[in-house]
């Protein structure tokens, strides 16, 4: 069997490298024959012993992909994956969803942190990790509860593993000896130094212990950590020195402050008579160092965090309150005076820390990647997915972003964002929902919503049939005249409206609207106004079928696109434009729906090999990537993976959507399921856009992770596609009966 574990590792200082390590040695006890390698997490360069066979960089997001070709490359077996919010880059961690994703072998996740009150991002990072995991080890039951109460996961793979620990051999005599401090009662706290710890509580109940205690040392074992270390110094380790002046404490209480080995730790807590652990705030699941002094069998005295709690029950430590020094003096002098209470600790946990030695726990993670079997089905997308799947239509995001204007264009996370008030765009888009919805989600509030956008586009219009798009709130308007796109997606919702309006006055107010319009057709020069009105022209002309004058209007704008792609495309670039730029798939589906009504095989022909030649950049492992708008995608360039916009999601549904009206091929219809579900989770960072809680949906997807804000075009796209694909579903199952 062939391991990759991904994690930091030593040299790095760090107490999850310091475990990866642990973790490594103790399975090889168990198999020799296993071959274990490990994929290091880097913030910079390290002199990594052999066992390091890739170096992922911690902030480039590239890098995290380039991990996972090399693990599914290299005959990998299963990866374990050592997890920890801050060891990964981009948002909470985020990138490490793309190396996961992309992996084709099991995944053994160990949790190290499992927050009870985790922000949006952490929450969804750590759902999909269970979900992609063959096997979830957390080190304590209350990590199990939390899975179950705050990330409702299914927790049969879960399984219980305590940290390990290493074997305490040493006496406490014989340890105190090689640390020159025989005689002494010693007091310990060891670890990374940081204010969370609450050290200063120790210190400050120490004034009342020496009175009792006058051979009492207190010993704090451990370097600052080293990000506190980046943004405060050594403030907190000043804070602490300047309390031992105070209390006049200087000869009971000794700092060391390095990284110590593991050789030395063992030697600290075999000599240590009393351990504490001072922690300032409960949210702990997990705590080495804890582990470590209850593996050496040492008195535990510990403030109440949930690992803590659990750990020294049963009489293997005692708890004091968080910041009571008080507590905490009368806890220590009844421990330090009290022998027989003292060795009643040390014992129990002695008997409990047996379980934990790295041998033991490295027999109980052998067995486990025993039973991993590697196998791609376990991995493989389930490729059926039903309109019962989708999530309930709900007008409360779109309704929360309209008043009696419009609606407006931005949002800040949910709520709307006044100062950046309106645009036609989006108000064009609304009211393409809007009037597309009324098949399958009216509602008694529709009406007035038609009302509301089409008034605005209304207002918008200036004598020459052109639009203006920006509006303030304050109801200025913001440019002379709105860009050619703005323009296109009105003639298309326009269209809409000629077809789908069971109002005369709806009906006799767009086709003013639209035919002030028309003569403005033929000065289009951008490639996707030119597509947004062939598709108005289109759904004009499905209740209009003998307006010989439009469609050969829409034969020259039809033209136009062609002309762009013989002038800009090759044997290697079949394309409108010497870029992928934004909303593209928008002009194939422009001419697969024209080609109805022109009749001519070559528009189809050419609808469906840009079709292609879209996809064979867009589509990867069965799942939409989209290109970024950070630099686009440029012929023989790097293609921009963020961020990637809702917008060109429902481009390509919609494309789909034509593709598999004209040809009945089953393949087009999957493919405009596997592009909706983009929204839902199945994209590069294995995230969902969709706020089932608001209703809205985020602005899309950055390097480093979600844009949480839920701005009308991305809200507005998500419910376009869904009333496609949902309206595809009703559609087929008409089609069978």
């Amino acid at each position: 069997m062939k391991i990759a574990y991904i994690s930091t590792y030593l040299p790095k200082e760090c107490g999850i490298a310091t475990f990866t390590s642990d973790l490594l040695h103790a399975v090889a006890l168990h198999n020799q024959d296993l071959t274990q390698h490990v994929i290091a997490v880097a913030d910079r360069d390290y002199l990594y012993p052999s066992e390091v066979v890739f170096t992922i960089d911690q902030h480039h997001q590239l890098s995290y992909i380039e991990a996972a070709n090399y693990i599914n490359d290299n005959g990998y077996d299963c990866v374990v994956l050592e997890h920890e919010y801050g060891i990964f880059g981009g948002n909470s961690g985020m990138y490490i969803l793309s190396l996961i994703n992309a992996l084709h072998i099991p995944l053994l996740v160990n949790f190290h942190t499992i927050l009870e009150k985790p922000n949006v991002d952490e929450k969804a990072i750590l759902i999909e990790l269970v979900k992609r995991a063959s096997i979830v080890v957390v080190m304590s039951n209350y990590a199990i509860t939390l899975l179950k109460s705050v990330y409702r996961v299914n927790t049969a793979k879960v399984r219980l593993i305590h940290h390990g620990v290493p074997e305490f051999r040493l006496s406490q005599e014989e340890a105190k000896a090689q640390v020159g401090l025989s005689g002494k009662k010693i007091l310990l706290t060891f670890g990374f130094i940081g204010r969370n710890k609450g050290i200063e509580t120790v210190i400050e109940s120490l004034a009342e212990v020496v009175k009792d205690e006058p051979d009492l040392l207190y010993l704090i074992v451990g370097k600052t950590h080293p990000n506190v270390l980046a943004h405060s110094g050594e403030e907190y380790r000043d804070y602490l020195k300047s309390l031992i002046d105070a209390y006049n404490l200087e000869e009971h209480v000794q700092f060391v402050n390095s990284f110590v080995s593991q050789l030395d730790l063992v030697t600290y807590l075999s000599a240590c008579d009393v351990y504490v652990t001072p922690y300032v705030n409960e949210a702990q699941i997990t705590s080495g160092t804890l582990s470590y002094a209850i593996g050496a069998g040492a008195a535990v005295v510990s403030t109440p965090y949930w690992h803590a709690k659990e750990l020294l029950a049963d009489g293997r430590g005692v708890l004091v309150d968080f910041k009571n020094p008080v507590q905490m003096a009368r806890t220590l002098t009844a421990l330090f005076s009290n022998q027989e209470y003292r060795m009643t600790l040390r014992d129990n946990a002695r008997n409990f820390g047996r379980e934990m030695t790295w041998r033991n726990i490295g027999l109980r993670y052998t067995r486990l990647l025993d039973k991993v079997v590697p196998s791609l089905d376990g991995f493989k997308e389930n490729v059926t997915f039903s309109k019962d799947e989708m999530p309930k239509f709900s007008w409360k995001h779109i309704d929360r972003l309209t008043n009696q204007v419009g609606i407006l264009q931005h949002a800040t996370y949910s709520l709307p964002n006044y100062k950046e008030g309106y645009c036609l765009d989006d108000n064009a888009r609304a009211l393409l929902v809007t009037l597309l919805a009324q098949r399958d989600f009216s509602d008694k509030r529709l009406d007035r919503r038609i009302s509301t956008y089409l008034s605005y586009i209304y207002y918008h219009q200036r004598e020459d049939g052109l639009f203006h798009n920006f509006m303030s709130f304050q109801h200025n308007f913001l440019d002379e005249v709105g860009s050619e796109d703005s323009f296109g997606r009105t003639i298309w919702a326009l269209g809409v409206l000629l077809r789908e309006t069971k109002l005369t006055s709806y009906y006799q107010l767009g086709h003013e609207l639209f035919f002030r319009s028309v003569p403005n057709f033929r000065q289009l020069r951008s490639n996707r106004a030119i597509a947004y009105t062939i598709l108005g022209i289109a759904e004009y002309l499905h209740h209009q079928s003998n307006d010989e004058v439009m469609i050969e209007l829409m034969r020259e704008l039809v033209g136009k696109l062609m002309r762009e792609y013989e002038a800009s495309s090759d044997d290697n670039w079949q394309w409108f434009e010497a870029v992928l730029a934004y909303d593209n798939a928008i002009l194939p589906y422009a001419l697969l729906t024209a080609y109805p009504f022109l009749n001519d095989e070559a528009v189809k022909q050419l609808g469906l090999s840009t079709l292609t030649f879209l996809e064979s950049i867009t589509v990867q492992n069965g799942a939409l990537s989209l290109v970024g708008n950070q630099d686009w995608a440029k012929q023989g360039k790097h293609i921009s993976k963020f961020g990637q916009q809702p917008l060109d999601v429902t481009a390509m549904v919609f494309m789909y959507r034509e593709a598999f009206r004209l040809t009945n091929k089953k393949v087009y219809f999957a493919r405009m399921i596997a592009s909706f579900r983009w929204f839902l989770g199945e994209n590069d960072l294995k995230l969902g856009l969709y706020d089932e809680e608001t209703k809205g949906c985020c602005d899309g997807l950055e390097s480093y992770g979600i844009n949480r804000n839920q701005g009308a075009e991305s809200t507005l796209c998500f419910y376009l596609a869904y009333i496609i694909v949902y309206g595809a579903f009703i559609d087929s199952a008409q089609d069978s009966k």
